[in-house]
């Protein structure tokens, strides 16, 4: 055999070795990179009880929330609103800062509610258990709120006038393609600093949702159910979301209570940011 025959073999047979390593090494990092990123299900998420964060959040996700709603309470009207921020610090940890709002027409006689900024409002939540196999979630969370008083009585009193423990947990879904439901319950704790009293009452949410395929457009319905001593309260709420933009959507609520003593309709809009979402 002749030597440039020999030289040439050669050659081809390193070079042919380095491809075969550079492809394993390839297919190694590419394993390694797909692992990097946590299994996530996309679930619809209600619009009046929203959720803290995604389930199965991705480290950096944030999003801007506004909201705006009306409740007929039989003799007067309440008007509530919100300013919301969530993002995830690291991947399936989703935490929360909520300012919420209820405002009152003035009563001339002086007796109705007083507006006021309900609480500071600080929630997280964790994401346990993800299955794209099974297109299930399941997640734990708390939110504390630090009840304040009425707009009138600053300056005069304590600005703060109890505490709220909710801790809750969620199983949510994914039924094919296009049908979502989630499972959202947890007792909730108030203490008031007048009297030292505590309050318990539950707090049991199911949802159910038709999400439209290829988008993150649903219609879907709310069962929000409030159970304490002695009563049962529950308001069925129809609902849809619609994207405006990529990063930005908007949610409209109708809430319909079975019971119409303490309140009649009501409606609720919702505005969702996400800041730096990419489709």
């Amino acid at each position: 055999m002749k030597p440039t025959l020999i030289l040439t073999l050669f050659v081809l047979t390193i070079s042919k070795a380095q491809d075969l390593r550079k492809q394993t090494h390839d297919s190694v990092f590419t394993h390694e990179t797909k692992k990097k990123v946590p299994a996530k299900v996309l679930h619809a998420e209600p619009l009046y009880i929203d959720l803290i964060r995604d389930l199965g959040a991705r480290k950096g996700e944030k999003e801007w929330n506004v909201g705006f709603g009306i409740t007929d309470r039989t003799v007067f009207d309440e008007y509530e609103a919100l300013i919301e921020y969530e993002w995830a610090p690291v991947d399936r940890l989703g935490l929360e800062v909520e300012l919420p709002f209820s405002i009152y027409p003035p009563f001339q006689n002086g007796n109705g509610p007083a507006s006021r900024l309900n609480s500071l409002k600080f929630a997280g939540q964790y994401s346990f258990f993800v299955s794209e196999k099974i297109q299930s979630s399941m997640a734990i969370g708390y939110i504390h709120e630090f009840e304040m008083t009425a707009f009138e009585n600053y300056g005069k009193n304590g600005l703060f006038t109890g505490n709220v423990y909710n801790p809750f947990y969620i199983i949510a879904k994914r039924w094919g393609h296009n049908f979502h439901t989630l499972w959202y319950a947890g007792p909730q704790f108030t203490h008031h600093f007048s009297n030292g009293g505590i309050e318990t009452n539950w707090q049991m949410n199911t949802n159910v949702h038709y999400m439209i395929s290829g988008t993150r457009n649903f219609i879907g319905v709310e069962f929000n159910k409030n159970i304490g001593n002695n009563y049962f309260e529950m308001t069925m709420r129809p609902q849809m979301r619609v994207g405006i933009a990529d990063n930005l959507l908007i949610g409209i609520v109708t809430g319909i209570p079975v019971s119409r003593e303490n309140e009649r309709l009501s409606t609720f809009l919702r505005l969702i940011y996400e800041p730096g979402h990419k489709k």
